[in-house]
Parts: C-alpha cells; structure tokens; sequence
C-alpha cells in the first residue's frame, strides 16, 4: 500500500523548554491581497524532538505525522544548521 507524501518545513527553533518538544517558526512571505507588497508571515508548529541536543536558534527540518498530543503533529527530521 503506498503511503502519501508528508509536508516538511524548514524553520527555527525558538523554545526548547518542554521535554520531548520543540517548538518551530515556519516564516513565508506573503503577498498582500490589495496593496501588492510581501509582508512575512510567522506559523509555530509544536514537533516531537526526541535528540536532547537541539538548541533554541537551530535550524532544522520537521516532517507532519499522526497527531501525538493535543498540539504535536510534526517531528524532527534533522538539524539542518546550528546556532553558532
């Protein structure tokens, strides 16, 4: 049986405070409807971090998944880039 594809996004990790958890900033601009100009759009996904190395600031890829929690649906792929 094949499985469709699953969404991944690329964003920041902006808090590391929950065990298990992360919580990453997907930015995308957005162009507005009447005056034309881009405007950048932040969404936060809660994801499913089970690598205790991750920091607050790292760059990294989330993938969607079944829903864990009442707020988690994504996980951790991989850390693209960490904070320097």
């Amino acid at each position: 049986m094949e499985r469709n594809l699953r969404k991944e996004r690329i964003g920041v990790v902006v808090s590391t405070k929950m065990q298990k958890t992360i919580v990453v900033a997907v930015a995308r601009k957005v162009k507005h409807p009447i005056y034309g100009k881009f405007v950048n759009k932040t969404t936060k996904f809660a994801a499913e971090c089970l690598d205790e190395t991750v920091q607050a600031g790292d760059t990294v890829r989330i993938m969607e998944t079944r829903p864990l929690s009442k707020t988690k649906r994504w996980r951790l792929v991989e850390i693209v880039e960490r904070v320097k």
